[in-house]
């Protein structure tokens, strides 16, 4: 007998507010069964210890999920200032612990312009990132360690928000940062700064991109209202794609234009913006895609499609 598939056609945005002890891609899961969705996929992966802003997207929103990826984040951190473990966070093992007791505001204060704007930063082994096909984090389960090469990363803000003296401290920083920013390391090279070593006691992504908190509904929300099967207001929470890309320029082409973008062929148009990628609006101000304006002043689509 054929399996009978109720999956939905659902497109859109979901931000979800990831709780706790879920990896990223469980709590895809979990949000995909919630809304029977045909298509989904997340854009940025948090820690299972991390909560927060985790967006989602659905069906036709997922062209344009590499926007996201790439977009910069912010984060609430505490650090636990003293002791080490191999995770870099709280969920790991201990390796070490050192008193904190000499640390005060303005050590603190001393050592973090090292770890704003540009700089180096070495990925953790317990990452996502591969070698030779292998997840980092499983060699790392292994025992085995791996050199890893340095990646630039920027820091656009770090501040201190609260801090708490003793021989474990505990130190609350804001961070914003590009995407590929590993909030542990950040932790543990302040920590290695300090002289005591450190690590993240918790960790909150306030900020994707465009959505913020203010956007994120959490997954008890989305479980009752699936309980009592009221797709209407579960939808209520999608937001347009084009949410996703509200960083970029909008261009308003005329119709012919549009057309010959949507076919894959360059346009050439009058009083261009500077070049760099642009958000593709019609005459009427729909969505219509992403181009990028070249440095001859013409118009070359990059992702064409309804948003």
């Amino acid at each position: 007998m054929k399996r009978r598939n109720n999956a939905r056609r659902v497109d859109g945005i979901l931000v979800l507010d990831k709780p706790p002890g879920l990896t990223s891609n469980a709590a895809l899961q979990r949000v995909k069964g919630i809304y029977f969705a045909q298509k989904a996929g997340h854009t940025g992966s948090l820690d299972p210890l991390a909560t927060g802003v985790l967006p989602i997207c659905f069906g036709e929103a997922t062209k344009w999920s590499q926007y996201l990826l790439d977009s910069d984040k912010e984060y609430l951190t505490t650090v636990c200032l003293g002791v080490t473990t191999d995770t870099g966070d709280a969920d790991g093992t201990v390796l070490e612990e050192r008193s904190a007791a000499d640390v005060d505001v303005a050590a603190i204060d001393a050592v973090l312009p090292r770890f704003r704007g540009e700089i180096e930063q070495v990925p953790p082994m317990y990452s996502a990132l591969k070698r030779n096909g292998v997840p980092l984090y499983e060699l790392a389960r292994a025992g085995q360690v791996v050199e890893r090469e340095a990646r630039r990363i920027t820091v656009y803000s770090l501040e201190r928000e609260g801090f708490e003296g003793g021989e474990r401290a505990s130190l609350v920083l804001r961070v914003c940062a590009s995407k590929g920013t590993y909030i542990r390391v950040v932790a543990e090279d302040i920590g290695a700064a300090l002289g005591c070593g450190a690590h993240v006691a918790t960790l909150r992504r306030s900020r994707a991109g465009p959505f913020s908190d203010a956007d994120a509904v959490s997954l008890d929300v989305l479980d009752a209202l699936r309980a009592d099967r009221a797709f209407e207001e579960l939808d209520s929470f999608l937001l347009p794609a084009s949410r996703a890309l509200g960083h970029l320029p909008e261009l308003r082409l005329a119709e012919s234009s549009c057309y010959y973008l949507s076919q894959g062929q360059a346009v050439t148009v009058a009083n261009l913006p500077a070049p760099g990628f642009v958000r593709i609006a019609g005459e009427d101000g729909s969505f219509r895609g992403v181009g990028e304006v070249l440095d001859d002043r013409r118009v070359a689509p990059r992702r064409m499609g309804a948003a």
